[in-house]
């Protein structure tokens, strides 16, 4: 498991919770704003745990921003995380030769523009479009495909009376549950059939072209 600035009390209650019988779990620290820690970060797990089988790149930043006051900075700073990390590490297992499945968690929005999210949008798209490329580029040895969640869990400094003001924004009118995207994530992981897709698990959302804020 990767983290970056999580207390070590997290990190362990996290270990905690994903453990289960006859199965060893780590939690290996890096900061990918720095393309040099994602090769380091990569060299580590590779050292400790071997040859790593399934990749799933989760690790993101959500901030709000506009393209008319967006800097360059802000920019990279998100794609770096959001973008640029998944691709370097998603090189590391396809160097490896062997076979293996890269899962890229995305986000509704990729069908949509929400432009009070402007980096996040534009380095979400940018690891859509890279999906389907590593796909083609990475087959027959890495299955590569993601999962595009919709309205799940609130945003940072938000509560669940954020979710029940938004509900209405996809056909169920209701959140999803993580579970919705456990699950996801192990059906692509043990469907050997399936690559370059994305599947998207937010009610139906993407049909409505409702922001998720």
């Amino acid at each position: 498991m990767h983290y970056c600035s999580s207390t070590d009390k997290d990190v362990d209650e996290a270990l905690t919770d994903i453990n289960v019988p006859g199965v060893e779990t780590w939690g290996f620290q890096s900061d990918f704003s720095n393309i040099d820690n994602v090769d380091i970060f990569f060299e580590k797990v590779e050292s400790s745990v071997g040859t790593v089988d399934f990749l799933i790149n989760n690790a993101s930043v959500f901030t709000h921003s506009k393209l008319t006051t967006l800097s360059v900075r802000e920019l990279n700073n998100t794609l770096a995380i959001n973008s640029i990390a998944p691709f370097r590490l998603s090189q590391h297992v396809a160097k490896q030769k062997r076979e293996g499945s890269i899962i890229n968690i995305l986000d509704s929005r990729v069908k949509r523009y929400d432009m009070n999210y402007a980096a996040y949008q534009l380095s979400k798209n940018m690891l859509h479009n890279m999906t389907e490329m590593m796909a083609v580029e990475f087959a027959p040895d890495i299955r590569v495909n993601g999962i595009a969640p919709g309205i799940i869990l609130p945003p940072d400094g938000k509560n669940e009376s954020h979710i029940q003001k938004v509900i209405q924004r996809n056909l169920f009118n209701r959140s999803g549950k993580l579970s919705d995207i456990t699950d996801t994530v192990l059906f692509l992981l043990s469907n050997t059939f399936i690559t370059g897709e994305v599947l998207f698990i937010d009610g139906g959302q993407n049909l409505k072209g409702e922001p998720n804020e």
